[in-house]
């Protein structure tokens, strides 16, 4: 087994007035060679928008784009004709495939968005693009809720890639184990709330852990109603 540590206050910051954002790894303006990507996850972005502002239109392509509302609403509209609000409570993706340009606002003008946005590198390159918005819906309650696979037709979005991406909710004391979903992928844990060991690596609010060469990790929370974002990627690309 091997593992990577990332605490939340060693990742890149930018601060644009209208925009606060984190970056556990590299992008933009932020540059650490040995934060490049944890296998095929590039972007993991902890973003917040100011009322009314936002990122206007912007092209990308061959990169599987996920947002994740965790406080207020965003915007979207893109060049495949969709126009629509993500809130908090559900999952947007974005196969950006042969080439997309999109843009993304907060819907409300007096309070901040806050959201994650994750890239991935896709399993294929210039696929037709598609958009697609869930809501998150399940127990998450001291299990694992899938929000995100490579397959059609079962729970959350999916993409054009071999990963999963789960939610957890977890009481004070909890344990379990995690079971990788597919031989040669790693796992890399995001603290969204509270505290948990993951593996025996003490954890905290936004802090980032990558387990790989494992098929199997222990999670304990260790405060009450620990929230963890579980992606379940590729290592090779």
């Amino acid at each position: 087994m091997k593992t990577i540590f990332h605490q939340a206050d060693s990742r890149g910051f930018a601060n644009h007035g209208w925009l606060k954002s984190h970056h556990t790894f590299s992008f933009a303006n932020y540059y650490n060679p040995e934060r490049i990507h944890f296998g095929t996850l590039r972007v993991l972005n902890d973003d917040q928008v100011s009322g009314g502002m936002g990122f206007g239109a912007h092209p990308h392509d061959n990169m599987e784009i996920i947002s994740i509302p965790l406080e207020g609403d965003l915007e979207h509209k893109d060049s495949m004709g969709n126009h629509g609000i993500i809130r908090h409570g559900e999952i947007q993706v974005m196969s950006a495939g042969t080439g997309v340009v999109h843009s993304e606002f907060n819907a409300n003008k007096e309070k901040d968005v806050k959201f994650l946005q994750i890239w991935l590198f896709p399993r294929e390159r210039n696929v037709t693009p598609r958009y697609d918005q869930k809501k998150i819906d399940g127990d998450q309650n001291n299990q694992f809720l899938q929000i995100l696979s490579p397959n059609q037709n079962t729970e959350g979005v999916w993409i054009h890639q071999d990963a999963w991406f789960s939610l957890t909710t977890m009481d004070q004391d909890f344990e379990t184990t995690y079971d990788v979903k597919k031989n040669g992928n790693g796992v890399y844990f995001f603290i969204l709330e509270g505290s948990a060991e993951i593996v025996g690596q003490e954890m905290e609010r936004r802090d980032g852990l990558g387990v790989w060469e494992t098929d199997k990790i222990t999670v304990k929370s260790t405060s009450d109603s620990t929230k963890i974002l579980v992606m379940d990627v590729p290592m090779e690309m």
